[in-house]
């Protein structure tokens, strides 16, 4: 129904946010060195992570219990919670507390976990798909 095609759009949006978290995490500090007028620019870098995992959060939490609760993969879940909240920390704790590559090592790997949880449930639901199709009643 159209809560379960709403669980591959959420996904997606969770891997895309995911994936600027990323690219704004690893590809900014190489923008500034091979461009360095772009450090004049007003990009707070504290604030720019905050705003992404307050988007990456919800739409993630979302996606995933709307996948797992659909598809009964609880293990996927767990993965999703895991990346998740190495997210929260990699913001609450920021450089402050695990400096500069702590938070970016954090995040990457936090993001990538996250991914990863919504690409399995994202094919979890293509196969299901498929033997449906493939085996119809």
């Amino acid at each position: 129904t159209q809560m379960k095609q709403l669980s591959p759009t959420a996904d997606k949006f969770a891997i895309v946010f995911s994936a600027m978290c990323v690219i704004h995490c690893l590809a900014l500090p190489l923008l500034l060195i091979f461009i360095p007028s772009m450090a004049s620019l007003p990009l707070n870098q504290e604030a720019f992570h905050t705003w992404m995992v307050v988007a990456v959060i919800p739409t993630s939490a979302y996606a995933l219990t709307l996948g797992c609760k659909a598809h009964k993969k609880a293990s996927i879940a767990i993965y999703g919670v895991l990346g998740l909240c190495g997210l929260i920390g990699s913001v609450l704790l920021g450089e402050h507390y695990l400096g500069e590559l702590g938070e970016k090592v954090l995040t990457v790997v936090s993001t990538a976990i996250v991914a990863y949880a919504h690409v399995e449930i994202s094919n979890f639901a293509k196969q299901v798909t498929n033997v449906i199709v493939n085996n119809p009643k």
